[in-house]
This record gives structure tokens, C-alpha cells and sequence, in this order.
């Protein structure tokens, strides 16, 4: 485990793993660093992998004034220590992040997989209002519940396996505060990245995000968009092998 030193003084945590190019993981809205474990073995043989805990999550520290800014402010600090331009896969609102600091001079590429952005009819979203209502009625679960439901796709969160014991819903403070950032985010306002851009879907990913990575291509002059078979928002755990091929693929080509 490493730690570096954020501009307001938040202690960020991140582990290294692998060899070669460096490429930073920023994982999304409800998970930590080990939201990357199933992918990480496929990639750690042609890439240096940085995995940093985001503000609030994992071994990092956090702090009580939040906002994007603060979050890219954090990329940039994990970036500061890496040898060499960085390739930066930001999935869900780690790849809001990771486009905010898109115009950063250490980012050589961009993989964005479903970034957490609203567009078009999804503009006017209220979800993070809703959840603090259900915080401020004690409603934990049914706040979380609402989250994932209408951030993910998920007919009926209840219903999945992994209901509710994997959850971490000491987490829904720190999504509230991101589902406002995330709906306070004009997608015209975000800078272009300097180098070429991967734009990664699933085929069954929620509607809302699809339309953000298509929107996204007709945006960024130098992208491509990857469509992955057969899977939905969390590819990156559920299809680790095809996910790092299609990595590998455009870094290697890029």
C-alpha cells in the first residue's frame, strides 16, 4: 500500500501491481479499489496498475468539504507519482473524474466505461435528493436500494445475489455527495482530452449511460466506441477478459 498527499491534504491510498505502461484505475460510485481484483490479473503482465482508493473509500482519507474538483485534484496527486504518462480507465463516475482531468498534461489516453454523466432527457435527475431524503428518515437501505436500481439498470436490486449482504452501505453518504456532482455536471463544460479516447459500453448497460457514451463520441474528435457483449454496467468484474482485450487493444493501437 502506497499514500500520497491530495491539494487540500487528503491522504490518498493506492497499490501498485505489474510492469510497463503505467495505467491508473479509478473505480466507480459504490466500490473501492477492489472493485478492479477480477480485471487487475489480466492486465498486470503489460501494464504498471494503479489502483488508488477514491476520497471517502477503501484506505483513503477524506474531507468535509467535497466537490469534482477535489476528485481530480486527486488523480492528479496519484498521477504526480507515476514514471512516464499515464493511460487513466475511469468506470462510472471514476470516469466523470477521469475526463474532468482529461486535459491534464500526465494523461496519454483515456478509457471511459460508462461515465457517470446525464444527458438529453436524463438531465433533470433528482436521485441524490431522493437518497438524502431516505437518509434523513433513517431509510439506509432503501436509499442504497434506490441507487442502484436507477443508476444501474436493476429492475429489482432485491433480487440479485449479492442483496444486501454485499453492500457497503456505510458508503451512501459519499454517493449522495456524487450523484450531486454527477448532476451538477454540464457534459459541454468538460475539457477534450488531448490524446485518443476509449468509449466502453455493455450492450445491457442502464440506458442513461449508454446514451452518455455515444453523446460522448460525437463530442471527442479523437474516440472510439467499444460495445461489450453480452454484459451490462459492471463488465469490468463480470467480463474481466473481455474488458482488458479491448484495453490492451487500443492502447496498443493508439
Amino acid at each position: 500500500m502506497r499514500r500520497t498527499s491530495s491539494a487540500d491534504g487528503t491522504e490518498i491510498a493506492y497499490e501498485i501491481d505489474g510492469s510497463g505502461p503505467p495505467l491508473v484505475l479509478l473505480h466507480g460510485g459504490t466500490g473501492c479499489r477492489r472493485h478492479w481484483d477480477a480485471l487487475t490479473p489480466h492486465l498486470v503482465d503489460s501494464f504498471t496498475v494503479i489502483r488508488p482508493d477514491r476520497r471517502g473509500r477503501g484506505d483513503s482519507g477524506d474531507h468535509e468539504e467535497y466537490g469534482l474538483d477535489r476528485e481530480v485534484a486527486d488523480l492528479r496527486a496519484v498521477l504526480a507519482t507515476v514514471d512516464g504518462d499515464a493511460t487513466v480507465f475511469g468506470h462510472s463516475f471514476g470516469g466523470l473524474v477521469a475526463l474532468a482531468a482529461a486535459d491534464d498534461a500526465d494523461i496519454d489516453r483515456l478509457v471511459l466505461y460508462e461515465p457517470a454523466l446525464l444527458v438529453g432527457e436524463h438531465g433533470d435527475g433528482n436521485l441524490a435528493s431522493r437518497m438524502q431524503a431516505h437518509l434523513d428518515a433513517g431509510e439506509r437501505k432503501t436509499a442504497m436500494r434506490c441507487f442502484y436500481e436507477e443508476s444501474s439498470g436493476l429492475d429489482d436490486v432485491t433480487q440479485v445475489p449479492w442483496w444486501p449482504d454485499e453492500v457497503s452501505f456505510e458508503r451512501a453518504e459519499t454517493v449522495v455527495r456524487e450523484n450531486y456532482a454527477v448532476e451538477a455536471t454540464d457534459i459541454d463544460t468538460l475539457p477534450s482530452p488531448a490524446g485518443p479516447t476509449l468509449l466502453l459500453t455493455g450492450e445491457d448497460g442502464p440506458e442513461h449511460l449508454r446514451d452518455a457514451v455515444f453523446a460522448l463520441e460525437d463530442r471527442l474528435p479523437d474516440s472510439q466506441v467499444v460495445e461489450l457483449e453480452g454484459v451490462g454496467h459492471v463488465g469490468t468484474m463480470l467480463a474481466p477478459k473481455q474488458v482488458a482485450d479491448a484495453v490492451c487493444e487500443f492502447i496498443e493501437s493508439s
